[in-house]
């Protein structure tokens, strides 16, 4: 993984998610590396001189000879404005190669469509611990993408290091202040560094529509580059097993009325 100097939950999430997995699919074992790139504050400008840092991350990771590269941080990739992902991913590859690494690479962002995609769903409600600016620019992301923001909530916490102590219990009572009227799935956390997977089920069952996250969408696009079933017991139902993976999104299809 490529995560921001300051994450300390994706790194805590995806490996406890696959963990929870390897107890019911034995056969597949996972190890985790990752790479830095510095980021503390959650502003347009250090989220861009993080970007900058990726390819730097990417080529360390190449020496490892990874299967898979996760690029971890939504928002930095979002604020870029729309389709970034797609720009973001390109930079990471051509890195990899460079060193000699074969892997697909896998972006936050890029995950985040691709598993609305999946669950079928047009309209979301989204939670986000950033700033309005910055949840402004991920309304707008998604929504280049076809996908209408019904709501939107911003926690508005602007420290990367704060945003990783917040409390994923306090998401049960979160959602309730969105209006889900018109949503077809809920992202309970819309960054890779709030913590959600231990509310994701509850929230799931409250809410009767699915509950996703940037960390389970990442996790999802991870097990289907690899090949292997996207389930993870307890995260879901993007990785119940019971939904197929459309591959990278740039945009949502659109269908005929």
């Amino acid at each position: 993984m490529v995560v921001p100097s300051s994450n300390l939950t994706m790194e805590t999430e995806l490996p406890r998610m696959l963990a929870a997995r390897e107890r019911e699919l034995p056969e597949d074992r996972f190890v985790f590396h990752a790479a830095r790139a510095r980021m503390q504050h959650v502003t347009p400008e250090q989220l861009q001189a993080m970007n900058a840092q990726a390819t730097r991350a990417a080529s360390e990771l190449a020496d490892a000879r990874p299967d898979v590269v996760a690029t971890a941080c939504l928002v930095a990739i979002m604020a870029q404005g729309p389709g970034f992902h797609c720009t973001a991913e390109d930079d990471i590859t051509r890195a990899l190669r460079e060193g000699g690494a074969q892997a697909p690479v896998v972006s936050s962002a890029g995950a985040l469509l691709s598993g609305i995609a999946a669950l079928g769903a047009r309209r979301v409600a989204i939670v986000t611990p950033y700033m309005k600016p910055l949840t402004a620019a991920v309304v707008a992301y998604l929504t280049d993408a076809g996908i209408e923001v019904v709501d939107a909530l911003s926690l508005e916490v602007p420290d990367n290091l704060a945003v990783a102590r917040l409390d994923p219990a306090d998401l049960r009572e979160h959602h309730r202040r969105l209006d889900l009227s018109g949503a077809d799935a809920l992202v309970l956390s819309a960054c890779v560094q709030m913590p959600s997977l231990p509310a994701i089920e509850a929230v799931q069952d409250d809410v009767g529509m699915p509950v996703l996250s940037a960390a389970t969408a990442t996790t999802f696009r991870i097990l289907s580059e690899l090949g292997l079933a996207t389930r993870v017991p307890g995260a879901g139902h993007l990785l119940s097993g019971a939904v197929t993976d459309p591959g990278p999104v740039t945009r949502m299809p659109v269908h005929a009325a």
